[in-house]
């Protein structure tokens, strides 16, 4: 099984991943483990990476697609994948098309979790950090006993500048306007299975496993 991960931030795509992984016995490949690997091995393209990272620059798209080239020709991806957080446009969708056919190893299906803007802006600046211990709460989902205060070691609990409303908007702005061409790309080529994301993770998981029901084992 060869799929791709979308879905904005805060609809629960690291939860699923972990579970889709599981189900079908397939690396959860994301961006950040591609990069850090990369670099640990100082593959040709880790390397290239590297220089751009060190000097706060962003990594050239044939440099990331070239890390994906590296991870997806590795043994434990024989069997599939599941990509997460790329391809990100859709110049990076074609890429990994070309890619795939290289190793004669199509994608199978393309899985599009869909929640609500509000519920997301919800979900994203619920998220409380305690102070002391990192451990993380959500004023909504997982609250403390004591408000303001972390169960396992009574720190102050704060809100970190990326989970405020106005970085919120902004990261799902960005996602949107760099997605809707994804999206479309893999609707048109038959391979889009949207997922609605406001049920619980059993729910939501249920149908993700119903969309890949007919392909669950087909790695050809």
């Amino acid at each position: 099984m060869r799929l791709i991960l979308l879905g904005p931030p805060g609809a629960g795509k690291g939860t699923q991943a972990t579970q889709i992984a599981q189900e079908y016995d397939i690396p959860h490949i994301s961006t950040g483990d591609m990069f850090r690997q990369a670099v640990k091995e100082q593959t040709e393209m880790g390397v290239k990476a590297q220089s751009y990272m060190d000097a706060g620059k962003l990594v050239p798209d044939e440099i990331v697609i070239g890390i994906v080239a590296e991870r997806l020709n590795k043994s434990d991806c024989v069997q599939g994948f599941l990509l997460d957080g790329f391809p990100r446009t859709k110049a990076q969708a074609k890429a990994l098309d070309e890619i795939l056919a290289q190793l004669n190893s199509p994608l199978n299906r393309a899985i599009n979790i869909e929640v609500p803007h509000e519920d997301l802006i919800a979900r994203l600046t619920g998220r409380r950090v305690c102070k002391d211990c990192g451990s993380t709460y959500h004023v909504v989902f997982n609250n403390t006993d004591q408000e303001g205060r972390c169960d396992s070691c009574g720190g102050e609990l704060f809100q970190r500048d990326d989970d405020k409303e106005h970085t919120a908007k902004e990261r799902l702005a960005v996602y949107n306007k760099q997605t809707l061409p994804l999206i479309n790309y893999y609707k048109e080529k038959g391979k889009l299975d949207n997922i609605d994301g406001t049920g619980s993770i059993e729910k939501v998981f249920k149908q993700i496993k119903n969309a890949l029901g007919s392909t669950g084992n087909d790695n050809n």
